[in-house]
């Protein structure tokens, strides 16, 4: 007999939290009737270049974009291979297929779903150009480790940090490490801008060509071709692609800048309270963060071990769905996926950490949008699963 859910509408997973500030700002721009690329963006790359400590970010469509954009910018194409995490969404391996280049998989840790370090160093081949880590549900990678790597291989480090807007690796933000670090303001991001990207990096040569390259390759763009200051001519020295961000995604991000803090620190706050209530459950519940790193608590994963538990991961997600609860899978791993496992010959069991995590993880309801009552519905909606499926 199917029993009747505790609670009566359905939690959407990752559903963002929309207030009068973010209507208004959109409202704002169109009266405005500056639209595209302008002010806002200007002011939306000033905010995050002196958030994380970075010198330079430009806002693009997209965190794809951004990866895409940071490689063509490095010189990365056919005949070169980048250094990726199995476990990933695929936009981090599309990206570097864009270029011509080809990804190379490394595992990654099974407590953390960051790429393994000692993994990544055994995957170096003289044709290797970068190392892309992805901080994985916003929990920063051992950046040390990696730099170390990087730097003694003479390789580019490309964060992935779709993620990670509000991590730090040992005192250090996500945004000022690696040679570029590439950004989400997808509408499930911690911040969002409906879709959108930006990069940050401190080098001045490399922030110059993908300003020019995310518009067409032209050396001026719409705001200052068309501004007030009158019309300037612009000349196209590459090629590029329109991967511009406009003042209407901008201003959604300009006008959530102020709560990024009040924000983080109600996720921090259910994930404290995942964490308490479910310590007594035969499930596996994310592993605390390294001393001296700030999560960004982008995703609350949990692991389901059938074994254990009685359960598959897919029932664990069936059952929480007739109790109106939305759930997440990050991710299938990439050399698990069709087009991956063909192109390069993968195996399931070559990456085990990112199969078992493929396998068994399932993320839970994580947002600033999230009231008391329904983090209280997610707990009793998962204790109510697991007994279910424990007796």
């Amino acid at each position: 007999m199917k029993r009747r859910p505790r609670r009566t509408e359905f939690l959407v997973f990752g559903s963002p939290l929309v207030t009068e500030n973010e209507i208004n700002a959109v409202e704002n721009v169109l009266r405005s009737c500056w639209i595209g690329t302008g002010p806002r963006v200007a002011e939306f790359e000033d905010l995050f270049r002196d958030y994380v400590g970075s010198q330079y970010a430009i806002a693009v469509n997209s965190c794809t974009a951004a990866l895409h954009l940071a490689m063509v910018a490095s010189g990365i194409g056919r005949g070169d291979e980048v250094i990726v995490p199995a476990m990933t969404f695929c936009a981090t391996a599309n990206a570097v297929v864009h270029t011509g280049a080809v990804p190379v998989f490394a595992d990654v840790g099974f407590s953390d779903g960051c790429i393994d370090p000692q993994d990544v160093e055994k995957r170096i081949t003289p044709r290797t150009k970068a190392i892309i880590p992805v901080h994985f549900a916003g929990r920063p990678c051992n950046m040390e480790a990696l730099k170390t790597i990087a730097d003694r291989h003479g390789l580019l480090l490309i964060e992935d940090a779709a993620h990670a807007i509000e991590s730090s690796a040992q005192g250090k933000k996500i945004g000022a490490i690696g040679d570029m670090t590439c950004f989400s303001f997808y509408v499930t991001k911690n911040l969002y801008t409906g879709e959108g990207g930006m990069i940050t990096t401190n080098d001045e040569e490399l922030a110059a060509k993908i300003k020019t390259y995310a518009l067409h390759g032209m050396t001026k763009d719409a705001w200052r071709r068309f501004s007030d200051e009158g019309y300037r001519h612009y000349q196209v020295v590459f090629p590029g692609f329109k991967y511009n961000m406009t003042d209407m995604q901008a201003a959604l991000g300009v006008s959530q800048f102020p709560r990024i803090d009040q924000m983080h620190s109600r996720r921090s706050r259910i994930n404290e309270v995942y964490t308490s209530r479910f310590k007594d459950l035969p499930i596996k519940t994310p592993t605390p963060v390294r001393e001296k790193d700030i999560h960004a608590y982008h995703l609350y994963p949990i692991f389901i071990d059938e074994g254990e538990l009685g359960c598959t991961r897919d029932m664990f997600m069936d059952a929480l769905f007739e109790e109106n609860i939305g759930t997440g899978v990050h991710y299938i791993a990439l050399h698990l996926q069709p087009y991956y496992r063909d192109l390069l010959g993968c195996r399931p069991d070559d990456y085990p950490n990112a199969k078992k995590i493929s396998d068994q993880t399932l993320s839970l309801p994580l947002s600033a949008k999230l009231s008391d009552e329904d983090v209280d519905d997610v707990v009793a909606a998962v204790e109510r699963t697991v007994d279910r499926y424990s007796r």
